[in-house]
């Protein structure tokens, strides 16, 4: 019986150069890249105006949010499996079709419980798309340079989606009901929809084990509880609602590495865990998009609540770092062809080191210029790791297998947007609560709602108006720039983190041409 050492060597020794067929694929395969990472940021701008017309409750508000996530983080690995067993193109001409469907129905939602049911019904077409799309590109692109450059685009269109997603929000919702926001899906996934058939091929595992449901509900047992726990922990910290979900979350996990340990066909083969390459390229991805999407959170708040921008005018000044991470994505390429991994992810990860650390001192409202640069930084060093981490996670996984591991680099993906927002954002809400000293003379009303979150500050000392609410607006800004302060150094530990685990696992993947 082959090895997977033996069977990585045979498939990047058979590996062959594919023409414009190859590459007109992949232009098609971006297309729900692009609309997924665009739906992550834009839904945020249209919340007040859903919660406006449809008057959810608080617990509603937050469903419409986490519905999404939950479903898609607990059926990413299945869905990965699926589609190596049934077809990944089959997969993802499913996912498209029906995510573009329920869009429709969300987009028109005559109520809260409706949209977030729709939202949960994205979530299960949401988990088809996302594996298939990473795991075709690895059948697709069987050349180790010419997959490099794939990935990199793939990895690019994610961060030009959350540059497009605060402007298109922006602009839609300038001139259209929130229900447009949905509704984007439907043209991108059409021209998906023709074109897939005709220039993506199909691929599957040839060697398919038989169907185990035990195995996917106990996937999907271990993964919904957790990222509920997570969300939990964000919004009303260490409770009991918090905590006890995580631990059912792991046992079930214990259960399901058991089962598939023990399974002649697994569904998901944990040999790859035991790679240090695999182990450490997920590591690297789940620290970065922590890093990522924490320093969103915080510097978000910064530009809108503190500088003054408008969402459309704070979308476009994170512009120029998401460029950035496009184009170190793409320039990191060839670098990689003569450089180790080991080498190449730890200084890469030193440019984000350098962003967040200039964060740290970036306070006031004249600081727009330093948190624009220090995003520039933070995106050359992600942009590039995880170009270089994403191909990693794929070369080290078998062709046949390639739909249960993009599905893994998928949930690291999840769970650090949700981390990152946990974490770093619920470090932040703790310091800047704090922080707060409110001045004498304000309400109690405003001064327990400004102790809430820097939002309920602001609008509270608009409200509030003259030298009070100018103290307000001072003490608030204060204190939500401490625990910026504090918070980014954080993340840049997260960073270094990373960077030591990418220099100690992935030793020996020098990716030779």
């Amino acid at each position: 019986m082959m090895t997977l050492t033996q069977e990585l060597s045979l498939a990047d020794a058979q590996g062959r150069k594919v023409g414009w067929r190859g590459w007109a694929a992949l232009v098609v395969l971006m297309l729900p890249v692009l609309l997924v990472s665009v739906d992550n940021t834009v839904l945020s701008f249209a919340l007040p105006s859903i919660a406006l017309e449809l008057g959810p409750s608080s617990a509603q508000q937050l469903w419409i949010i986490d519905a999404y996530p939950l479903v898609l983080a607990g059926l990413l690995v299945t869905m990965g499996t699926l589609g190596d067993r049934f077809g990944r193109r089959r997969m993802l001409l499913i996912g498209a079709t029906g995510f573009a469907a329920v869009s429709v129905l969300a987009a028109f939602a005559p109520s809260a419980v409706w949209l977030i049911a729709a939202r949960a019904a994205m979530g299960v077409f949401g988990a088809m798309l996302m594996p298939s799309t990473l795991s075709l590109l690895r059948s697709i692109f069987t050349d180790r340079d010419q997959r490099r450059l794939a990935i990199a685009v793939w990895a690019s269109m994610f961060s030009a989606g959350a540059a497009l997603g605060p402007v298109v929000g922006g602009l839609l919702l300038e001139h259209f009901s929130w229900g447009s926001v949905f509704l984007l899906s439907v043209p991108v996934l059409i021209p998906l929809l023709v074109l897939a058939p005709l220039l993506v091929p199909e691929s599957r595992d040839p060697k398919p084990g038989r169907i185990d449901p035990l195995s996917i509900a106990l996937s999907m047992a271990t993964m919904i509880p957790i990222v509920y726990g997570i969300k939990e922990l964000a919004v009303h910290g260490f409770t009991v609602a918090a905590w006890l979900p995580m631990l059912v979350g792991l046992g079930f996990g214990v259960l399901f590495v058991r089962r598939q340990l023990r399974a002649k066909t697994p569904m998901l083969d944990m040999r790859l865990f035991g790679l240090g390459t695999f182990s450490g390229a997920l590591l690297v991805n789940l620290l970065s998009v922590i890093a990522l999407v924490g320093f969103l959170f915080f510097v978000a708040q910064h530009l809108q609540l503190i500088v003054g921008l408008s969402p459309m005018q704070a979308g476009l000044a994170l512009v120029p770092g998401l460029a950035m991470m496009i184009l170190a994505g793409l320039a990191v390429v060839p670098i990689s062809k003569k450089w180790p991994a080991r080498i190449v992810v730890p200084t890469a990860l030193v440019f984000s080191v350098a962003g967040y650390v200039a964060v740290a001192f970036a306070t006031g409202p004249d600081s727009i210029g330093t948190l624009v640069a220090a995003f520039i930084s933070l995106g050359i060093g992600i942009g590039a790791a995880e170009t270089v981490s994403n191909e990693l996670v794929l070369s080290s996984a078998p062709p046949a297998k390639a739909g249960a591991a993009s599905a893994v680099s998928e949930t690291a993906y999840e769970l650090g947007a949700v981390l990152g927002t946990t974490v770093l954002g619920g470090i932040l809400t703790a310091l800047y609560r704090s922080n707060l000293v409110v001045p004498d003379g304000v309400p109690d009303a405003a001064a327990a709602a400004s102790s809430e979150t820097l939002a309920g500050a602001v609008h509270a000392a608009g409200r509030i108006g003259g030298a009070t609410g100018d103290a307000l607006f001072e003490a608030a800004a204060t204190a939500f720039d401490a625990g910026v302060t504090v918070t980014a150094l954080i993340g840049a530990a997260l960073v270094v983190v990373a960077g030591v685990i990418a220099a100690t696992t992935l030793g020996g993947s020098r990716q030779k041409s």
